[in-house]
């Protein structure tokens, strides 16, 4: 790895570092932030820096490949832009739980919050509390523009666009990924009920 100084601001010193991986050959750059002071020689101070990969661009949050593709898209570029922008994010997030309730649950299409309550007949008591908390922190009523253009980059509160990203993992969860673990789970019980001999479960 090799760090290369940067230079110090109010919010400390910042050095960006490549490295390549071995294994796939990319190049991958890492920025580093922690205390300085100027004149700073930047040595024997990395190891309680914060550090942010900044090249390739990617976030803590993988999306499961049982998920639809357009759903993925929607749900990974929110996750990417969250540090650098929550409203994006709530926005990205927002359109596609939309979709997801549209194409997945198969509400009757509205405005997203009269969506939402569709859903929450048919869900889990559990999800459907997590999926109406995204109504109340959101303030949709305050903000009905989030309701009825859910990809409108408007304001947020706090911890909103964390909390609708939470919320569609679970969905993800409920609706894709329990559904093909449970059909894998069957295929192979019923490739040895055929190789016994026996009827394959229905």
């Amino acid at each position: 790895m090799f760090d290369s100084p940067v230079g110090i601001d109010k919010d400390g010193g910042w050095v960006l570092a490549r490295q390549h991986c071995p294994a796939c050959e990319r190049l991958f750059l890492i920025l580093k932030n922690g205390p300085a002071n100027p004149g700073d020689k930047f040595t024997g101070l990395f190891a309680v820096w914060k550090e942010m990969l900044v090249y390739p661009r990617a976030s803590g949050r993988p999306c499961p490949a049982e998920v639809p593709k357009e759903l993925a898209a929607d749900y990974t570029e929110a996750c990417l832009v969250l540090a650098d922008s929550p409203k994006a994010a709530a926005a990205l997030g927002r359109r596609c739980l939309q979709h997801l309730l549209r194409e997945t649950a198969t509400v009757k299409p509205g405005n997203l919050s009269d969506e939402i309550e569709q859903a929450m007949k048919t869900l889990p008591s559990q999800l459907a509390e997590s999926i109406d908390a995204i109504r109340n922190i959101g303030n949709f009523a305050a903000h009905p523009m989030k309701s009825q253009k859910s990809g409108e980059i408007i304001d947020v509160q706090p911890g909103e666009a964390e909390w609708t990203l939470d919320v569609l993992e679970a969905l993800f969860d409920y609706y894709f990924v329990q559904p093909a673990l449970l059909q894998k789970k069957r295929d192979a019980l019923n490739a040895k009920l055929k190789a016994a001999g026996k009827p394959a479960m229905k």
